[in-house]
């Protein structure tokens, strides 16, 4: 009887480090020097709608910092404890991001139903001019940005900071000629709103995914139960337990199992297929496997403590494959 392990690796991205920081400093420095003119502006104005951009502009300034930093410390080797380094870093800074964007979208839906009920008077002019020069600066961070790689969460965080900021700056330029038009000072406040839901729906999307990783869930789209049903048709594989599928850090999915093939197999020859199945039809190139000879030691052994559902393989010539057992 034998343990056999098996550690694939394959974490390949599209852009390397190096450029990523490039990318996110020269949509950084776009950022900081049109906020500052921004809340000039804005104040000059008395646009809420500019403050309010120039606020979200203030996030997407931290966003990149924030990102820059966790790109910087996920280049880390593994050291001491963190034996898989500082990868997660990252999801530690996508979910700043969005805290930090539902926080502003509270502060702001107050701000503009407080300016709904007694709107005060707005130079449109100024928000019009400012606002286009906006969708300018924010198209050109937005491009550059758009070309990191956004299978890091922590990128992809960055990015719909800078991207919900160009729809913003579409509705303050909108609102800016409204009022110059109309002279209906509630449409900068309509504008703000409009910004507001915007920071929500992205803030709530950054909280959602880098939770799932925190609890280290499955990758969306990844059924746990049909991947054990899918190794137990593996030939010569009898159970599938101790099943775990999760994310390193976004973009890098791993897997681990404990499975038992019938006696007389060879186990390398299984591990290696169940690899193979795992990388070609799910991505899933780190993998932890535990193949052993099925018998009663190894289940009074290790199964009778098992985590999660057990999984078991046809058991009669044309029967349908036993559904997954949750272990009592």
């Amino acid at each position: 009887m034998s343990a056999n392990h098996d550690h694939g690796h394959g974490h390949g991205h599209a852009v390397n480090a190096s450029a990523d920081r490039r990318l996110l400093s020269g949509a950084l420095a776009l950022i900081v020097g049109f906020m500052a003119v921004e809340v000039i502006v804005g104040f000059a104005a008395g646009s809420l709608a500019l403050i309010t951009d120039a606020a979200h502009m203030l996030t997407d300034a931290i966003a990149i910092v924030l990102a820059l930093i966790a790109i910087r410390l996920a280049a880390r080797p593994p050291a001491g404890g963190f034996t898989y380094g500082f990868k997660r870093v990252e999801i530690l800074s996508a979910q700043a991001n969005g805290i930090t964007l539902l926080l502003l979208a509270a502060y702001f839906v107050y701000e503009s139903v407080d300016r709904m009920i007694d709107p005060p008077e707005v130079k449109g002019a100024l928000v019009l001019i400012t606002g286009v020069v906006g969708i300018f600066v924010n198209l050109a961070a937005t491009w550059l940005i758009s070309k990191a790689n956004r299978s890091s969460l922590n990128v992809e965080g960055a990015y719909q900071h800078i991207l919900n900021d160009l729809f913003a700056f579409i509705a303050t330029a909108i609102a800016g000629l409204v009022v110059l038009l109309t002279g209906f000072a509630r449409a900068d406040a309509i504008a703000a709103l409009i910004v507001a839901a915007l920071m929500l729906k992205a803030g709530i999307g950054l909280v959602r995914d880098s939770g799932r990783i925190f609890l280290e869930a499955a990758p969306a789209g990844l059924d746990p139960a049909a991947l054990g049903t899918e190794l137990c048709a593996v030939q010569g594989v009898v159970e599938v337990h101790d099943l775990h599928v999760w994310e390193i850090t976004s973009g890098e999915p791993a897997a681990s199992a404990h499975v038992l093939v019938r006696e007389g197999l060879d186990c390398h020859q299984i591990r290696e297929e169940i690899e193979v199945l795992l990388a070609e039809r799910h991505h899933l190139t780190h993998s932890t496997l535990q193949v052993d000879h099925a018998s009663g030691d190894v289940e009074e052994a290790h199964c009778s403590d098992a985590h999660g559902a057990v999984h078991r393989a046809v058991t009669a010539a044309g029967s349908a494959p036993d559904q997954a057992i949750p272990n009592p």
